[in-house]
């Protein structure tokens, strides 16, 4: 169910869909790799490309993984509020909830208002499966009666 929202959010990341070798098809291998399948030859998309240069730049900042990777800071951000990048503890650069505000290193929300933003969904899904008693939901005595009887 995921699946297809994380790959229309992988849209925007520069994906390879041809490899820039032979032109054979990029096929995804995993965390923004991809491989050629004719030549074999790997490519990044911009994930990829950020997420090698972080493991070896350990505590870099968005501008110094914007020059090393070409790929922009705005992606960078984003990558951090989809919670795919996380910043580091030692860092004193921080996101703020969307929310409360609170300091955060990942995601648009912190913890508590995340849990509280998904349980007003689920009670709003109640309610409205609740209001939904007599339009034949959740009404067995109903089951093969008619309800509106035109004479």
């Amino acid at each position: 169910m995921h699946e297809g929202r994380d790959m229309l959010k992988m849209e925007g990341y520069n994906r390879p869909k041809t490899c820039e070798k032979c032109d054979g098809v990029m096929v995804f291998m995993g965390v923004g790799e991809y491989q050629c399948e004719d030549c074999g030859a790997v490519a990044y998309d911009d994930y990829g490309k950020v997420r090698l240069y972080i493991e070896g730049h350990r505590g870099a900042t968005a501008s110094q993984i914007e020059q090393g990777t070409g790929v922009k800071q705005r992606s960078i951000r984003n990558m951090l509020k989809e919670g795919r990048l996380e910043i580091t503890p030692e860092s004193k650069v921080f996101l703020h909830c969307a929310i409360c505000k609170k300091e955060i290193r990942s995601g648009s929300m912190c913890p508590e208002c995340e849990q509280n933003y998904h349980r007003r969904i689920e009670d709003e899904q109640r309610k409205m499966k609740n209001s939904m008693q007599g339009f034949g939901i959740g009404k067995e005595e109903q089951q093969g009666e008619k309800r509106f009887k035109f004479e």
